[in-house]
């Protein structure tokens, strides 16, 4: 824990802005990515006039609210993930870093770059229906990475066998699936990510996330009575369920197993 009340909220603080910003960097990707345009270049601009946005009317999340979520010339309706996008960033962050006793380790690292990577793979699948390998595959390299790394909470071992072990449920159950149905299931997007999850959470993390998300998705279907024949993304619910994992696992199986006097 910081030392004093000032340091504490000073660290949040710092958070909170480079969150924000990156926020704003997210939705950059989020939008140019799956388009296959330059993430750098060109600047920003207007999709509907295309006037260049000026970097006043481009500050994450004041902005937004400033402006009322319209364009500053021509008034076109502005998307509300880009303010979700710039608010969730520094939230989650924030989060973690709670989670992690209010220490910059090198878990707490390894699981913003997870979340960085997660919010902008999560608005591209909910929007897109695509993963992009881009984003994907890089996150196996990044988690495996993380896994030899002093002081990490997962080791290479758990790491990689999380990765292999995702990876071929889903491959399994996409082939299976098709095989009895001739229908597509799981995309080569979502089975990618889960290998991601896996080396980042290991073994139980990556049982974690598939139950979750499974779980959430059925519930979210059901009430949305989502026609069964419709295609649905299930790249945003697995990164729900990450990141379930990651800020609250650990109390959420200890509260089950108490509850079913496991523990």
């Amino acid at each position: 824990m910081p030392g004093s009340p000032g340091i504490f909220i000073m660290y949040y603080l710092i958070i909170f802005i480079f969150g924000a910003v990156f926020g704003s960097f997210f939705n950059v990707c989020i939008s140019r990515i799956p388009n296959k345009k330059s993430v750098v270049f060109p600047d920003s601009s207007c999709p509907f006039c295309k006037t260049h946005i000026k970097p006043y009317h481009n500050i994450p999340i004041v902005s937004y609210i400033l402006l009322r979520g319209k364009c500053a010339y021509c008034g076109a309706k502005i998307n509300i993930h880009y303010f979700l996008v710039e608010l969730l960033t520094p939230v989650l962050l924030m989060l973690l870093f709670a989670s992690q006793n209010a220490q910059f380790s090198i878990v707490f690292f390894k699981y913003a770059i997870f979340i960085s990577f997660g919010l902008i793979i999560f608005f591209i699948d909910l929007y897109h229906y695509i993963i992009p390998d881009k984003l994907s595959l890089p996150l196996i390299v990044i988690g495996l990475i993380f896994s030899f790394l002093p002081n990490t909470d997962i080791g290479w071992m758990s790491a990689g066998i999380g990765a292999l072990s995702g990876f071929l449920l889903f491959l399994f159950t996409a082939l299976i699936f098709q095989k009895v149905t001739g229908k597509d299931s799981l995309g080569g997007g979502d089975i990618k990510l889960i290998a991601a999850i896996g080396a980042f959470l290991g073994i139980e993390g990556t049982l974690f996330t598939v139950l979750f998300s499974s779980l959430i998705a059925l519930t979210v279907l059901i009430i949305l009575k989502h026609d069964r024949k419709k295609h649905f993304p299930f790249g945003p619910f697995l990164i729900v369920g990450a990141l379930v994992y990651i800020l609250a696992g650990d109390t959420l199986i200890q509260l089950y197993l108490r509850l079913f006097d496991l523990y």
